[in-house]
């Protein structure tokens, strides 16, 4: 078919857009920060597989499009649905044309609501090793893949498996009926416990095999196949030691070294191994490739060290991913110098106590903190609520933050007050621009001779 992709520039449309392509099909796409002339580096890419790219004005659907794709960042007035509508076109949601490339292969479904891009990642490169030929569909950057030419969130292997990221933030989950599904965790995020828990419940009967984290209790009940996690489950990693670098584990008495730091990642590994052991892997094939392991952009990428401080890159943006992040810096530096920018005005506006509180208690009494204005790509959400309403309660909690709402603003002075020793911490989701800020920031740090010492005023 024909399929035109309607904001093809977000990570799970991009993807499907690329698996399109690689299948040999036509296809089309638009995004307004395509628009805006952002996201170059994917513009490109989609473009080097025969993507024609258009402006979001609804002049790509034409009456020779078969079907036009939409993701949910698409509003029901936007041109390309007009058009779409006025053309006789068929409209389908993201998750329903994911649905058909699950229904056709022998598919494991990785959700929950942190940690499903490096654990999809980590699936991919254990099958991948082992010679199964696995394809992939998820929200994040392999860089395995990368370094072989493609954009990295989607590949076509030989075989029938296909492992995806199934994205439970707007319920669209539900039209996925998977061989295989892995649950990795459950915490407030873009809903409340209990309606993520029954969207998750609800997801639970569609799964032939699920397995199921059994060290979160907010997952108990779901009655998994299998389970995995670090004090309880089927799969179990004990006798952990974290460093600065790596992260030392024993599965069933095999020794695994994972080239990453943070008690998290080894959860994620668990899974992995999990996911990977039910498909027939052995747990050695399992070692040997998460030692090898090369992870997820911006998931904890070190991008590098200017004058003795290192800047990573990390995707974190809810409360538990923040804190994960935070605790695995700290174990590769005593000061952390952290920005966060927050990734939309309804996420800030549900989880902003939450992420006051795990700021207040990842933050060591050293470590700073810096807050530019929320995210914003469009759209009719409501604007009340700003970075300063986070930043504000940890002034009066002795925090040193700082509301600085021109994110060029941060970089001077971040990298005046760095000191050797110290670790640059950028987290933030959705703006594909924070991995060249992040650069930014590096640069800078290369420039400036640690003299100067100049402070924001909270």
């Amino acid at each position: 078919m024909r399929i035109h992709f309607s904001g093809v520039g977000g990570f799970g449309m991009s993807a499907l857009a690329q698996i399109h392509a690689m299948d040999g099909f036509p296809a089309t796409g638009s995004d307004r920060l395509f628009d805006q002339g952002g996201n170059r580096e994917l513009k490109d890419r989609l473009q080097d597989l025969g993507i024609k790219l258009f402006r979001q004005d609804g002049s790509a659907i034409t009456k020779e499009t078969e079907l036009a794709v939409l993701s949910t960042a698409i509003e029901t007035d936007n041109p390309e649905v007009a058009a779409a509508q006025r053309l006789g076109v068929p409209l389908m949601h993201r998750s329903e044309l994911l649905a058909k490339h699950v229904a056709g292969r022998r598919t494991i479904a990785v959700t929950g609501t942190s940690g499903k891009s490096t654990v999809v990642a980590m699936i991919y490169e254990i099958l991948e090793a082992a010679g199964r030929a696995p394809s992939v569909i998820t929200g994040g950057n392999l860089l395995t893949l990368q370094k072989r030419g493609f954009f990295g969130n989607a590949f076509r292997g030989k075989s029938d498996l296909l492992v995806i990221e199934a994205d439970e933030s707007d319920g669209s989950l539900l039209n996925y009926k998977p061989a295989v599904g892995v649950f990795l965790n459950l915490t407030k995020d873009h809903k409340e416990v209990p309606v993520m828990k029954e969207i998750l419940r609800k997801f639970r009967g569609n799964v032939q095999t699920a397995l199921v984290n059994a060290d979160d209790p907010n997952l108990s009940g779901f009655g998994g196949n299998s389970s995995f996690g670090l004090g309880k489950g089927m799969v179990r990693a004990d006798i952990l030691v974290l460093s600065a670098g790596e992260s030392r584990f024993r599965i069933s008495g095999e020794e695994f070294v994972l080239p990453l730091p943070g008690r998290y990642n080894v959860e994620n590994a668990v899974a992995a191994v999990a996911a990977a052991v039910n498909e027939g892997v052995t747990l050695a094939d399992c070692r040997r490739a998460l030692a090898a392991y090369q992870g997820v952009a911006r998931r904890f990428q070190s991008l590098g060290k200017a004058r003795g401080v290192e800047v990573i890159d990390d995707f974190a943006h809810n409360p538990a991913k923040i804190a994960a992040a935070l605790a695995a810096a700290h174990l590769r530096a005593k000061r952390i110098l952290a920005v966060y920018q927050p990734h939309g005005f309804a996420p800030t506006r549900m989880l902003k106590d939450e992420l006051i509180e795990e700021f207040a208690s990842a933050l060591s009494p050293d470590d700073r903190l810096w807050l530019p204005d929320i995210y914003y790509v469009g759209g009719t959400t409501d604007q009340d609520i700003s970075s300063r309403d986070v930043v504000a309660p940890l002034l009066c909690r002795g925090k040193k933050a700082f509301y600085v709402p021109r994110r060029a603003d941060i970089i001077a002075e971040l990298a005046a007050q760095a000191q050797e020793g110290d670790l640059v911490l950028v987290m933030g989701a959705r703006d594909p621009s924070l991995t060249e800020f992040a650069h930014d920031i590096l640069r800078a740090l290369s420039r400036v001779d640690g003299a100067e010492d100049r402070r924001l005023k909270p």
